[in-house]
């Protein structure tokens, strides 16, 4: 009888001690609508070679079908690619033929990429 009273105890106590914990963390989700409002900034590309001369964080191109020389804005590291996109690590050297993709920004153009032809 013993036995079976400790037998059938086990029997109560066994999933006791293999339970899992309930889940205490309910998390709460709500949805707001989010509005974003900002300016369309409209990419350009103009070909020339780059000049000799060259200031601190700007390029000058002598732009094909143009006199005067265009320049340009490097704000921070603007990516220089060679024609199959690699990225090219060396300076753009003077005479060289670019492609410039930038964006007006007031009276300045600002450079996304240069993409050297030669």
């Amino acid at each position: 009888m013993k036995t079976l009273v400790i037998t059938f105890a086990w029997l109560l106590l066994a999933p006791l001690a293999f339970a899992q914990p309930g889940s205490t963390n309910k998390k709460q989700t709500t949805t707001e609508p989010i509005t974003v409002t900002g300016a369309i900034i409209k990419m350009t590309i103009g070909d020339g070679a780059a000049a000799s001369y060259q200031p601190t964080n700007t390029l000058v191109v002598r732009e094909d079908g143009s006199n005067s020389p265009g320049r340009y804005i490097l704000n921070g590291r603007g990516h220089v690619l060679n024609k199959t996109g690699q990225v090219v690590q060396t300076g753009i050297k003077p005479g060289a033929r670019v492609r410039v993709y930038y964006a007006n920004m007031g009276d300045l153009r600002t450079i996304d990429h240069v993409v050297l032809l030669d």
